[in-house]
């Protein structure tokens, strides 16, 4: 048999049914049910396979992660943060000939020292010296009431190169509902734009990569999926910390229908003078501004130690 491929394993909804696994609306649980759909999804992520550590957050009763061990990753890692998918993925463990392992926990929390070496102590590992990954790759249909701050929380350590985002080589792909993913690649001039955007698009480049119909969930939610993919910037356009640029973006889209020069001058009129230092045009609402210019802006208000309002 293959590697790359699992044996026959009983479907999903099979699973589902016989574990009586309902989906938490407390947790916002949508489990996706189409392995055509999962298996696209893995396609277009574009996974390195050498080297290389594939983390899933919150897998639910398992389909994307059967997708990722398809495609022949030798080396994945769940977190779960709901014991009661312990018993399907477990199912998959043993299937995976050594290649999937499990952490319950929450991803918000864990350390991320712990996901690391749970994919060096695989028995897919046991015949080789790796001592670290050259590639990993964070993967999830993350819960879509968590999907933003957790996204915040890996972009904060991906600026610091901090727990898996030391990695030299680290991408995301994962699974937000399509009003967050909009706005997580828009484009400067887009109505969509919005503090996001702009921390998100200063140390990554992002793009969708495939769009998903609330159809395919079940529970239906009342709102379609999109998977964004981020990839860091060879040459990040942050200068500042990225918890001053994020301030700087939260303040300017608080108000996002009026002009910069409003905003600023009801902040303080002697602050419009950073604008023109900047080169921005204070005629521009914050959504025209590019993101390499809220970068300047940023480094230019950490610079100086100007406090902004909370």
């Amino acid at each position: 048999m293959s590697l790359a491929k699992l044996p026959k394993l009983p479907s999903i909804r099979d699973l589902i049914r016989v574990y009586n696994l309902r989906a938490k609306q407390q947790l916002s649980q949508n489990f996706l049910m189409d392995k055509n759909i999962t298996d696209k999804i893995v396609q277009l992520a574009g996974l390195e396979l050498e080297n290389s550590l594939c983390v899933e957050v919150g897998p639910g009763p398992g389909l994307l992660t059967r997708s990722i061990l398809d495609r022949g990753a030798k080396n994945v890692v769940a977190v779960e943060k709901d014991p009661r998918f312990v018993p399907t993925l477990e199912q998959l463990q043993e299937a995976s000939k050594g290649r999937f392992g499990i952490i319950l926990g929450d991803m918000l929390e864990i350390d991320h020292g712990e996901i690391v070496q749970r994919g060096l102590s695989l028995e897919s590992n046991a015949d080789t010296q790796i001592e670290a990954f050259e590639h990993v790759h964070l993967l999830g249909n993350l819960p879509f009431s968590v999907a933003t701050p957790l996204l915040i929380q890996w972009l904060h350590l991906l600026a610091a190169k901090q727990g898996i985002f030391a990695s030299p080589g680290v991408t995301m792909s994962l699974m937000f509902q399509k009003e967050v993913g909009l706005r997580i690649v828009a484009p400067a001039s887009n109505t969509e734009r919005g503090r996001l955007s702009v921390v998100a698009q200063s140390i990554c480049d992002v793009f969708k990569i495939y769009g998903v119909p609330s159809s395919s969930f079940v529970p239906r939610p009342k709102v379609d999926g999109m998977v964004v993919q981020l990839r860091p910037l060879a040459k990040p356009l942050l200068k500042s910390s990225l918890s001053t640029l994020e301030h700087v973006a939260r303040f300017s889209f608080m108000k996002r229908r009026k002009m910069l020069a409003r905003i600023f001058k009801d902040w303080d009129p002697k602050h419009i003078a950073l604008l023109e230092e900047c080169e921005i045009d204070p005629t521009l609402r914050p959504q025209d501004v590019t993101t390499e210019k809220f970068c300047d802006l940023a480094h230019l208000i950490e610079q100086r130690g100007i406090q902004l309002p909370q």
